[in-house]
């Protein structure tokens, strides 16, 4: 007969979680919050015993010493699905085993598991509850994927961590072991809107339609379309961040997700990121509601939404309507993450709409004079070695301060005129020489 073993025999040191750990292991952490700090934090302390393990991260958010600091890279190497600041820095400081995992997030740990087997999983939970449940917490874009097919689950258990319902809930004993932490959970602080953001924001707004469901990403523009929202109706989330915008529209009754086609009445997401005040909203609240990343973020499933609207942010599109949302030229600034699943399902829903938004003009140090200046955003064509993170056969409405071009449907030579006039009007001139110069248009 089999050993039970109880969930008192589950729990161990930070130390005697990095002696499980050994070279060659590929190790998945859980998305931004879900991250386990504690191990994480002290993983550089094995780096003389440990080559090539490999950290598989998303949008990490503590600054580790094992990746932060470029004298462990030949210890551990970190592929990441989405890079964070923390990650550029690493870089700059002369990390080079760090790299992207170009991907559409939804099928992130789908298709990662083609290519390389996860040995440990490492995320965060809560404490168990009376049956033995923990909740994962933060996030399920691809944890509870991925931890059922790890060779070892460790979790951080943490009393501070909000209990999330939907498919957050696992039992202990689908987990090998525990350390008990007692961290505050990580704050994500709330980009304060500018004077563009909320023209932007405006912008959108006025296209947004009360009863319509809506999905937000990360930033100063997507807050300022929130803010915008207050005055419509049982409006709809269904989206891949759960933010604190979209929990101050819930709040105020802007929210209610009465006229969703399946989940009704519910706030669906894949993780939740923000403030304080975020993660006590989500707590034991049973409107919100977390699913495994490959469903909620899957086109087919969001354009089963009516009206389903997409917000997105990018950092430069050319004159054909390419966006590149993840690197400037070839460096990597961010990823894909889940912009493409959302313009995409957004565009098949019924009445659906999807939107990329950017400032028209950025500022850039002359590589010649060392002075900064201003460029545009739109652009004859990409930067150079750019990802392109949503093809100009996907791209639906493009917004800046200046308003707004709807290229649906539209010839590449109708979509030069229309992003033309959305461009900063010092630089509009220019961009019609080069699109005759390069042969966009005649």
């Amino acid at each position: 007969m089999a050993k039970v073993i109880s969930t008192k025999d589950k729990y161990i040191t930070v130390d005697e979680a990095l002696s499980l750990i050994k070279s060659g292991d590929v190790i998945v952490t859980g998305l931004g919050g879900a991250e386990p700090k504690e191990i994480l934090n002290n993983l550089h302390k094995i780096a003389d015993r440990v080559r090539d393990v490999t950290v598989t991260t998303c949008l990490p958010l503590e600054p580790a010493e094992y990746f932060m600091n470029p004298e462990y890279q030949n210890s551990f190497k970190m592929d990441s699905w989405f890079y964070s600041g923390l990650m550029r820095k690493a870089i700059k400081n002369g990390n080079k085993s760090i790299t992207l995992i170009p991907n559409h997030l939804h099928e992130s740990a789908y298709k990662r598991g083609f290519h390389k087997k996860t040995n440990i999983y490492m995320g965060t939970a809560t404490l168990p509850d009376k049956h033995g449940y923990i909740s994962l917490s933060l996030s399920n874009m691809y944890e509870k994927r991925v931890l059922k097919e790890a060779d070892l689950v460790i979790l951080e258990v943490n009393k501070n961590f909000p209990r999330t319902f939907g498919d957050m809930e696992i039992h202990v004993s689908d987990v090998d072991y525990m350390v008990e932490t007692d961290y505050e959970v990580p704050v994500y602080p709330d980009l304060e809107p500018n004077e563009k953001d909320f023209t932007i924001g405006k912008y959108i707004a006025d296209r947004i339609n009360d009863g319509d469901c809506i999905q937000l990403g990360i930033g100063g523009i997507p807050n300022a379309v929130a803010a915008s929202l207050m005055d419509k109706k049982d409006l709809g989330v269904h989206t891949e961040m759960f933010s604190t915008g979209m929990m101050n529209l819930i709040k105020a009754g802007v929210a209610t997700g009465k006229k969703k086609n399946f989940n009704n009445g519910k706030h669906v997401a894949c993780f939740a990121l923000g403030t304080k005040e975020l993660y006590d909203f989500i707590d034991d609240n049973p409107s919100f509601v977390m699913f495994d990343g490959y469903w909620t973020n899957s086109p087919a499933v969001i354009a089963q939404n009516d009206n389903q609207v997409s917000i997105n942010t990018t950092l430069e599109v050319d004159l054909t309507g390419q966006c590149a949302s993840e690197s400037l030229g070839s460096s990597i600034f961010s990823a894909t993450g889940g912009q493409t699943d959302t313009a995409v399902g957004a565009q098949m829903s019924k009445n659906g709409r999807s939107f990329i938004t950017l400032y028209s003009t950025t500022m850039v140090r002359n590589k010649v004079t060392g002075e900064k200046e201003e460029i545009s955003k739109i652009v004859p064509f990409l930067k150079p070695g750019a990802g392109v993170s949503l093809s100009r056969n996907d791209v639906d409405m493009v917004v800046t301060e200046y308003g707004i071009a709807e290229l649906k449907g539209t010839s590449i030579t109708e979509r030069v005129e229309r992003l033309i006039k959305i461009a900063h009007p010092k630089f509009r001139e220019e961009l019609l020489r080069e699109a005759k110069k390069i042969g966009i248009i005649y």
